[in-house]
């Protein structure tokens, strides 16, 4: 039996792979309504003013002279680029097929580090990742235009596009956090994500709001301050009483349950075959970590990782 701190720790964790996940939901809803770049923006606001408040907390941080470039190849792969990709793939394609794209991250970021960290990679890594290739392919070509993925083919290619635009920021990541702290890293994602769109929602054609929609403004509060924030707290808490190696079953459970609220609120569905598809998928990504410490997911910074 469990005791009390793990058992809260558990809960933890478990929070903020729901959070993490519902974060394809809330976004797909509220660019329905206001526009990618639009929301996007505004959940940048949010989560910067949220990091406002912990101000205080970045004193200790020690700039290094000439991080400002590794420092600024991180923000521009994410969340600046990695935005403008996934904005419009939730355009095209379902929450649910994004989020099972995204499920390959981690083997990603693996294959990026052994090309550009010489980080060694068992058998098993390359044979997951070769597994949650085809899944994600045969995915794709199931796929079936539908209300919620009118281009699905498109859309998660750009989702594919936004996982390399991660995978870049996260390599960054592996290089600047033995010297910065991972809130001080999200900050600076979250202060240069609004310099970025700042001026992209001011483009002809990018659509500005005209009306106040509760459902969409929810969801953006939810991006910016529930997913941003609350789970990286969240997660946080459960990682530094449990280890790490545990960690890697709510992280891998994070496109599994976007494809249940993908079902239970926006109605979405995928065939018979697209969730042998799946399954495929998720084969591939467990069976590549088995015991390893899993890379923050995407939403661990200001998009999970996973975290999609």
């Amino acid at each position: 039996m469990l005791r009390g701190v793990d058992r809260l720790a558990t809960g933890a964790l478990f929070a903020a792979t729901v959070l993490w996940a519902g974060s394809f939901i809330a976004m797909k809803l509220a660019i329905g309504v206001y526009g990618p770049m639009f929301v996007v923006f505004a959940r940048m606001v949010l989560a910067s003013g949220g990091l406002l408040l912990l101000v205080r907390r970045f004193k200790s941080e020690r700039y290094q002279r000439g991080d400002w470039k590794l420092l600024l190849f991180m923000a521009l792969c994410e969340p600046c680029l990695y935005f403008v990709c996934e904005g419009m793939a939730l355009t095209y394609t379902s929450a649910s097929q994004a989020g099972m794209v995204v499920a390959m991250l981690p083997l990603m970021v693996a294959m990026a580090a052994w090309v550009v960290l010489k980080e060694r990679l068992r058998p098993r890594t390359w044979f997951g990742f070769l597994l949650a290739i085809l899944g994600v392919i045969w995915l794709t070509l199931l796929s079936e235009s539908t209300e919620h993925a009118p281009n699905p083919l498109l859309g998660n290619f750009l989702e594919f596009l936004a996982m390399c635009c991660a995978t870049g920021s996260m390599i960054a990541l592996k290089k600047l956090c033995v010297r910065y702290s991972p809130l001080f890293l999200t900050a600076v994602q979250a202060f240069v994500g609004c310099v970025f769109f700042l001026p992209i929602i001011f483009l002809p054609g990018t659509p500005l709001p005209d009306a106040f929609h509760l459902g969409a403004v929810l969801s953006i509060l939810y991006l910016g301050i529930g997913v941003t924030i609350v789970a990286y707290w969240f997660y946080n808490f459960g990682i530094s009483r449990l280890p790490a190696g545990q960690a890697a079953i709510f992280v891998n459970l994070i496109p599994v349950i976007t494809l249940f609220l993908g079902w239970l609120i926006l109605g979405e569905r995928l065939l018979p075959m697209q969730y042998a598809a799946a399954l495929l998928v998720l084969a591939g990504v467990f069976l590549s970590q088995g015991n390893q410490v899993p890379s923050r997911p995407a939403e661990l910074t200001v998009r999970h990782t996973p975290k999609s």
